[in-house]
């Protein structure tokens, strides 16, 4: 018996996830000024900024279109396909994938599939493919990789650091004023997921170092009573704060693995330029 396991664009694959055939990646796509950009292989984290920096008006993202999701679903060879959208509450990629998954029933009424909304981003939705797939390699029935998995996104929360506020100036989350006098006392909110997938301020913080700091702890503080914990960690072009954070990490918490990679599209859409996600 084999499965697929289908992530939106905007969770990042790892090396190893790319060469796996088990997992698929179905693009979203981006659009800054006249520039139309798909959320797959052929992106450019660095000329997407730099595009991004240049344009005076927001990103625009969009959901991969439901045909997307069904081709993804639709392998003779996987009896069992699950995906993994980024929040419903950020983005209509979980709906699409619903509607998605209802048309390859219409055609393959005994393939089993599930549709996870992450209610998290980005690695947290790495953390959660993995999780699958550690499941199904360990011989779990459908039914119950579904539910341990979804318990699994019950207990993840998700933290990020803005290095840069532009995204939030852009957007009208922050007056051109506050945005000018942040960027000036080098303000760094740290932001953090609630239970239903939505995204609000945890504190903030002058300077990327305290803010980091206040990140850890948080985080350290959350897992106090908690074993040994895989963490994922993504960044827009930070590597450097991005082994920071997960040193901090290691020295404050019990860590079994830690999963770092860089933002796809998407993500670089939502941090901008340096910013950091956390997600335990």
């Amino acid at each position: 018996m084999s499965y697929k396991i289908a992530l939106d664009s905007c969770g990042e694959l790892t090396a190893d996830m790319k060469a796996d055939p088990h997992f698929v990646s179905v693009p979203l796509t981006i659009q800054v000024g006249d520039l139309h950009i798909v959320d797959d292989e052929s992106f450019n984290q660095a000329a997407f900024l730099k595009a991004v920096a240049a344009c005076p008006e927001p990103a625009k993202t969009a959901c991969p279109s439901p045909d997307k999701y069904r081709e993804a679903f639709d392998d003779p060879q996987a009896d069992h396909a699950y995906a993994v959208t980024l929040s419903g509450a950020l983005s209509g990629s979980y709906n699409s994938a619903l509607l998605g998954r209802e048309i390859t029933l219409e055609d393959h009424p005994d393939k089993k599939i599930h549709v996870f909304n992450s209610r998290s981003a980005s690695v947290g939705q790495t953390l959660i493919a993995l999780k699958i797939q550690e499941l199904e390699e360990q011989g779990f029935d459908f039914d119950t990789i579904v539910r341990l998995v979804e318990e699994y996104i019950a207990s993840q929360k998700t933290w990020f650091i803005l290095e840069n506020l532009e995204t939030l100036r852009k957007n009208g989350r922050l007056s051109n004023l506050k945005a000018k006098m942040a960027t000036m006392l080098r303000i760094r909110p740290v932001m953090t997921s609630t239970p239903e997938g939505s995204i609000e301020q945890l504190c903030q913080a002058r300077g990327s170092n305290k803010a980091m700091v206040m990140m850890a702890d948080d985080i350290a503080h959350r897992e106090k009573n908690e074993g040994p914990k895989r963490v994922g960690i993504s960044h827009c072009n930070n590597p450097e704060r991005a082994e920071m954070v997960r040193d901090a990490l290691m020295a404050r918490m019990q860590v079994s693995d830690v999963v770092l990679v860089d933002t796809g599209g998407i993500s670089s859409t939502y941090a901008n330029d340096g910013g950091i996600i956390v997600v335990v």
